[in-house]
């Protein structure tokens, strides 16, 4: 009989010990619940995410709707904010090499520097040298001295470091010096110019149109 009345004992303590974890481990529940809810409330009255700019799709004008072999359709919007938004001669610059290149595809007999003269004669522009170095000891202009319509004398990378000379159009990565330019090879080539990516790490002379 002894041995049943502490087993009922043993049964009722244990029962009591699991309800006071019970309510514990509830309170602690509630406790936990109530700090997420306030730190939710927190969080939503104290940070509140940035708005998204949603920009418009670039729609291109008339004079660059077509087919061309000798530009990358990627480079076409950074080819008409060069023409549309600077100043008057740069404009009349990269108007005339436009249209001399993608639209009458002109071959000029000469190299690069021959191709240029053509372009700047025709815009009816004189050119001011705002930067002067030498190809092997610069010194070298920055890329904020650069500006679109210049026409640039640097050091090809691309092409066995030779001295080349090509119209500045726009920056893609002026970071890295990564710009797009019109390029006329010549040598015979009997190629319209065309715009491609050229690094300007190494530009030692600058040639600006002005009216």
């Amino acid at each position: 009989m002894l041995r049943i009345s502490m087993l009922k004992l043993s049964v009722t303590a244990s029962c009591s010990l699991l309800f006071s974890f019970s309510l514990i481990g509830q309170a602690q529940a509630d406790s936990m619940s109530a700090l997420i809810a306030q730190k939710s409330a927190q969080s939503t009255t104290s940070y509140r995410y940035p708005d998204v700019s949603h920009q418009a799709p670039t729609v291109l004008p008339a004079f660059l709707s077509g087919n061309y072999d000798n530009v990358d359709s990627e480079y076409l919007p950074l080819l008409s904010s060069a023409e549309t938004q600077s100043s008057p001669a740069a404009r009349e610059v990269v108007s005339t090499a436009r249209k001399m290149a993608l639209n009458e595809r002109t071959i000029i007999q000469g190299g690069c520097w021959d191709y240029l003269n053509a372009v700047f004669n025709r815009a009816g522009v004189t050119r001011d040298t705002v930067h002067k170095g030498t190809y092997g000891q610069g010194p070298y202009a920055s890329s904020g001295e650069i500006e679109v319509g210049d026409w640039l004398y640097y050091i090809n990378h691309g092409y066995n470091d030779v001295e080349h000379s090509g119209l500045f159009v726009g920056w893609v990565d002026e970071r890295a010096k990564q710009a797009l330019i019109l390029s006329y090879a010549g040598e015979n080539r009997r190629e319209p110019a065309r715009y491609r990516v050229y690094d300007l790490s190494n530009v030692y002379q600058i040639m600006r149109p002005s009216v």
